[in-house]
């Protein structure tokens, strides 16, 4: 007989049992559950006990990774969050590995009418009457940071935009992308004095990031951030249109205090574009922001000088404002993923799903974005939307989005890297039922198409593509002060203008990756913290960068990942 691949076999007519004690080395996440998570490498023949229901390990189980509760014929559905995350492309005994040469992606289906929805809010009283120190605008908003931006409007400007960030960047005090700075200035004016070789050679020319900090000209000014694409020509001119609304809404965003752009002149993004789009997002905006256009210059020379000048001016006015306490309220938590393993649904996806619910309750904002890793729970999503024509808009996004990707020879199917296949996410409803875990119980109040701004207090979902650095540029332009970026295997992105903060499912990422990772929420898993006990603490970790008083790892390190999305398919 011709066996199916990695179907368990029994040995002889009987399975062997291994005596074992019982622990918390496996959990059924949900009561619907029909597989079971292995905490801890499982091995063949250990007897595990699943509310009240004994099932022998037919084989050896990956850490991370599912065995099957019953057994399964071809088409079974499989359940796991308490959601349908896959179906049964074999006959699956119990006790054996869920694989993807065994399970297919499957999905529920959704609806746009929504059920009715009630929420508990979780008990915030920690938190009530605590502040953040942030940069308070003249619109109301508060930055966690404080910013000058330098924009180009085409690909076409990034070399002036290297001219600026080399003439500005270092000699201020700020970030170098190395781990020092090298004065050679220094070398030279001995030289010009008429120094000795000797004391030439000993003179100290090297200064560390945290020097050079110590020495900003501009103390309240955390840094200049040079947001290089390669769009605002060719292409189509939805792309333009859609990236002038993202650096608008960069512009906007309550972490900037002002702006230089530069335009060619002749590209599809046109400054009147940008200026049309700030007027739409902030009408109140009054924010020094600078425009500069290459083909309207004397020369090169005289655009930089007067860049330069512009930028020089604006940092001075810029570093008039200090951070005053600020209410929580004023926070606007980005919730994001990558990197995600078979830990990140149990450990710190729900822990910032309930930061997040802490947040809200206390008056902020928070948002779900990556909308091809909601593949799933979309009718979840929708039941908690305030209103039918949020329900409505969240319908219409998923099913356009999923169409795209369908259209040209893809799917949300395929969003699983495979990082996420071998550590024990094998669908996408699967990863997406934990992704969805960030956003924790709260009611959706907004949903939001891509660049859209967030202004109402409470959860909101974006419209963004699962692409981790495309998403984070979607998050902060859409108005996230803060981000909180969940990572079972491990990742080093960040943002110009937000602080990220990455946070690792698993204790053994966090001590092998520690230099940049923020927090542990693998204690979830050996049991030192609960949900709620982790969520507190991100919270309040999060409160201590918004105040300044700890940079995120990101910052440190100078990662300034900004990737605009120009609304292909980008799973």
């Amino acid at each position: 007989m011709v066996r199916p691949k990695n179907r368990c076999y029994k040995s002889n007519g009987k399975f062997q049992l291994r005596k074992e004690k019982m622990s918390k080395n496996y959990v059924q996440i949900d009561p619907k559950d029909n597989i079971i998570v292995a905490i801890r490498p499982l091995e063949k023949g250990l007897v595990t006990q699943v509310t009240g229901k004994q099932v022998v390990l037919k084989e050896n189980i990956k850490q991370k990774h599912k065995y099957s509760l019953y057994d399964f014929n071809i088409g079974d559905e499989i359940y796991m969050y308490g959601v349908l995350v896959g179906k049964a492309m074999q006959p699956i005994l119990e006790g054996c590995a869920i694989t993807i040469e065994n399970v297919k992606h499957a999905s529920a289906e959704f609806q746009d009418s929504k059920e009715k929805f009630t929420w508990s809010a979780p008990d915030a009283s920690n938190f009530v009457g605590r502040t953040f120190e942030g940069y308070h605008r003249e619109d109301g908003k508060v930055g966690t940071a404080n910013y000058w931006l330098v924009i180009p409007l085409t690909f076409c400007e990034n070399r002036n935009v290297d001219v600026l960030e080399g003439a500005l960047t270092e000699k201020l005090g700020y970030e170098t992308k190395k781990d020092f700075a090298v004065d050679t200035d220094a070398l030279i004016e001995q030289y010009k004095s008429g120094a000795t070789k000797e004391a030439i050679f000993n003179t100290p020319i090297i200064s560390t990031k945290e020097e050079l900090s110590k020495n900003r000209l501009f103390s309240n000014v955390d840094g200049i951030k040079f947001l290089k694409h390669d769009g605002g020509c060719g292409g189509i001119r939805q792309d333009s249109e859609v990236l002038v609304k993202l650096l608008a809404g960069y512009i906007a965003n309550q972490n900037v205090a002002g702006a230089t752009i530069f335009s060619l002149g002749c590209q599809n993004a046109q400054i009147s574009m940008l200026q049309d789009a700030i007027d739409a997002i902030a009408p109140n905006n009054k924010k020094p922001v600078y425009y500069l256009e290459q083909q309207q210059s004397a020369s090169e020379r005289h655009l930089i000088e007067e860049a330069v000048k512009h930028t020089f001016l604006g940092l001075v006015d810029a570093n008039k404002i200090e951070r005053k306490p600020a209410p929580l309220s004023n926070l606007v938590l980005g919730l994001e993923c990558g990197g995600s393993d078979g830990f990140s649904g149990i450990s710190a996806n729900p822990a910032l799903g309930y930061a997040s619910d802490l947040l809200v309750a206390l008056g902020g904002s928070a948002v779900l974005s990556e909308f091809p890793e909601l593949n799933g729970v979309e009718q979840e999503l929708i039941n908690r939307c305030e209103t039918a024509e949020d329900s409505k808009k969240f319908y219409d996004l998923m099913r356009a989005y999923s169409a795209s990707a369908v259209a040209v020879g893809s799917g949300f199917e395929n969003n699983p890297s495979p990082g996420n296949i071998k550590d024990g996410l094998i669908t996408d409803a699967m990863k997406s039922a934990g992704a969805a875990k960030k956003g924790g119980t709260s009611p959706v109040v907004k949903v939001l198409d891509y660049t859209e701004q967030v202004t109402k207090p409470g959860l909101n979902l974006l419209c963004t593509p699962g692409n981790d650095v495309e998403s984070t540029t979607g998050l902060v332009g859409s108005g996230c002060n803060v981000v909180v970026f969940t990572t079972g295997l491990g990742t080093p992105t960040g943002n110009p203008v937000a602080p990220v903060l990455k946070m690792s499912s698993n204790t053994n990422l966090f001590e092998r990756m520690n230099d940049i990772i923020d927090i542990n929420a693998g204690t979830v898993i050996t049991g030192e913290d609960t949900i709620e006990s982790m969520g507190e603490k991100i919270l309040d970790h999060i409160i201590r960068v918004a105040s300044g008083e700890t940079p995120s790892k990101a910052v440190l390190h100078g990662n300034n990942d900004f990737i605009p999305w120009k609304r292909g398919v980008s799973l």
